[in-house]
C-alpha cells in the first residue's frame, strides 16, 4: 500500500542527473586511487617525499581535494536516493564545484590543454543544463521539495 502524500519515485529525466552524479563519483574514486597508489609504491613514495616541499604540498592538496570531492559526492548521492529536500541546493553546489575543479585542472594541472579543455567544457555544459533544471523543474519540486 502506498501513501498518497509520498514523493514520486526517482525516474524520467531525473535519472540523467543521477547517472552523472554516479559517473563522477566513480571517476573521483579512480582519481583518489591513483593518488593513493603513489603512497603504496615504494619508488613513487620516495620520489614524492624527496621532492621539493612545494611539490609535496601541491600533491597533498590535490589528494585532499579529491578526497573531499569523493566524500561530498557520496553524500549528495545519498541525499538523491533518500529524496531529501536538501538535494536540489547541494546538487547545484556540487555541480558548481565540478566546474571550479575543472577550471583548476585547466589552469594548474600538468595535463594536456585539450584534455583539460574537454573536461572544462563538459562540466560547463552539464552545469548549464542541470542547474536550471533543478531550479525550475516541476518534477524536481515534486520529488525533492514538496511532500
Amino acid at each position: 500500500m502506498t501513501d498518497s502524500h509520498s514523493a514520486p519515485r526517482i525516474g524520467g529525466w531525473l535519472l540523467l542527473p543521477l547517472a552523472w552524479l554516479i559517473m563522477t563519483l566513480l571517476t573521483s574514486a579512480l582519481v583518489l586511487a591513483m593518488y593513493l597508489s603513489a603512497l603504496m609504491n615504494p619508488a613513487l613514495r620516495e620520489a614524492l617525499l624527496n621532492n621539493t616541499q612545494a611539490f609535496t604540498l601541491q600533491w597533498t592538496l590535490s589528494l585532499a581535494t579529491s578526497l573531499a570531492m569523493w566524500i561530498y559526492s557520496i553524500w549528495v548521492t545519498w541525499l538523491f536516493c533518500k529524496r531529501s529536500r536538501r538535494l536540489p541546493r547541494h546538487y547545484i553546489i556540487w555541480l558548481l564545484l565540478t566546474v571550479v575543479l575543472a577550471i583548476k585542472t585547466f589552469a594548474f594541472s600538468p595535463v594536456s590543454d585539450n584534455a583539460a579543455l574537454r573536461t572544462l567544457l563538459i562540466a560547463l555544459l552539464v552545469t548549464s543544463v542541470l542547474v536550471p533544471y533543478f531550479k525550475r523543474s516541476k518534477r524536481v519540486k515534486e520529488t525533492f521539495i514538496t511532500r
